[in-house]
């Protein structure tokens, strides 16, 4: 291969050559919008929905799912009005397209979410089903302009009231449903939708390879409108997934804005339904309020291959949270972010000892690993250096920073020990950049 080519494939494909052939990178192999099933519309309205934000529509609506299913596939319109719903699933060779003006309104009502053996926080229990699910399947298509609003204050009242009677309560203590769920599913596009004000976590993918999320906005309007902070409204969490592409869209919440999860535990690195998370790409995305446009953890294993590029941070959100629990196996590692934009007050990073709910199982504490993260091409004003620092016992090396030129209001970067930390042409505060001895680090 020419030397030019291939230094051009290696600038446009960082993963090498399985970017070539994955969909989830491909920029125009196929035609991945087109529906599963031309000229086969069914709307919801013709099965019986009513778009009035009252009449409970589950029933007609996967009446619908139903009968595009039988008939071998189709897109299933949800027109504009709202349609209250509790839990809807998503049948082989079924499109969901929300029109523009359609909002898919989640109900009040917890017994509307059945309960089922489900995915969530890293391991398997009865939890409440999404408001939209798809289990299972080959060729998942959500599209539109219309609003997946997952209704979430009463969940989010119910949820801080027991953090008032009990201050150790866990995520799962009140029983919220998330907005989607998309469950062991290939070749998955989630395109142009809005998520709003979701009771948890609004998009959790699970298992699942070769997937594109486009043009989507995830926001928590209710918060600002009740002054109740909406918890666990985490944006998009990608669980033990592979071939993962979010671009052009607009995450702010009140958690993390993009998680890559795994499992948790001392033997996590042995759960078999936990492989790795592995080759995402995110790009062109902007964050507001948030955690992290890219988090590992609260539950992770094994995270590798990411790259996020030509991002913005407009808000309170971290740019990169790697989490680090004292209880579990860890290794982070090839996690470049560059061209970034900053035009907020959150954190550069936040590398830290994450101790919420872990438990040793009376096991010795395993040990941990973050290699190979680059920072580089970030302009702006921010807030806070951050935080780079592990437990003890922990491995960090490998770390780059280059061609940074940022203002900041907290200039101090708390550093513990880190092995090969590379710093190159950075500036903070118009002067040049030299990382503190970690002996000099602040707590």
């Amino acid at each position: 291969m020419p030397p030019l080519l291939l230094s051009h494939l290696r600038r446009w494909f960082p993963f090498g050559l399985f970017a070539l052939v994955s969909p989830a990178f491909a920029q125009s192999t196929t035609d991945s919008s087109a529906p599963h099933s031309a000229g086969n519309h069914l709307t919801v309205s013709d099965f019986g929905a009513v778009g009035d934000a009252t009449t409970l529509n589950t029933a007609a609506i996967q009446k619908t799912i139903d009968a595009a299913a039988a008939a071998g596939g189709g897109v299933v319109d949800i027109p504009r009005g709202t349609f209250l719903s509790g839990s809807i699933f998503l049948k082989k060779g079924v499109e969901l397209h929300l029109a523009e003006g359609a909002v898919l309104l989640g109900s009040t009502n917890i017994e509307d979410y059945p309960k089922r053996e489900t995915r969530i926080e890293g391991h398997f229990e009865p939890w409440r089903m999404a408001l939209v699910s798809a289990q299972q399947l080959d060729s998942v298509r959500i599209t539109g302009s219309g609003t997946l609003n997952g209704n979430g204050v009463p969940f989010w009242q119910a949820f801080w009231q027991r953090r008032k009677e009990n201050p150790k309560c866990t995520n799962l203590e009140v029983e919220r449903p998330r907005l989607l769920f998309i469950d062991r599913c290939t070749n998955v596009r989630i395109e142009g939708v809005s998520l709003e004000d979701s009771g948890f976590w609004n998009l959790h993918l699970y298992r699942c390879r070769d997937v594109t999320i486009e043009g989507i906005r995830i926001t928590i309007p209710s918060s600002a409108k009740t002054g109740i902070r909406g918890p666990s409204t985490d944006g998009i969490d990608v669980d033990s997934s592979q071939n993962i592409t979010i671009r052009h869209c607009y995450i702010s919440n009140n958690d993390d804005n993009i998680a890559l999860k795994g499992s948790k535990g001392p033997h996590a690195d042995q759960d078999q339904d936990s492989p790795p998370v592995e080759n995402i790409l995110i790009e062109d995305v902007e964050c507001g309020d948030g955690n992290g446009l890219i988090t590992c953890g609260s539950e992770a294993t094994t995270v590798r291959n990411v790259v996020a590029r030509n991002c913005t941070m407009s808000g309170r959100a971290t740019l990169l949270t790697l989490k680090l629990r004292p209880d579990t196996p860890q290794h982070y590692e090839n996690i470049t972010l560059d061209g970034i934009t900053l035009k907020g007050t959150g954190r550069l990073i936040n590398c830290a000892p994450w101790t919420q709910f872990f438990d040793l199982q009376g096991q010795p504490p395993p040990s941990r690993r973050v290699n190979g993260i680059v920072l580089k091409n970030i302009h702006g004003e921010y807030g806070s250096f951050g935080s780079l620092r592990g437990n003890p016992g922990d491995v960090l090396t490998d770390f780059t920073l280059e061609n940074i030129d940022v203002k900041l209001r907290d200039e101090p970067l708390r550093l513990g020990p880190v092995e090969n930390f590379s710093v190159k042409n950075v500036a903070i505060n118009g002067k040049p950049f030299t990382p503190p001895a970690a002996s000099e680090a602040k707590p």
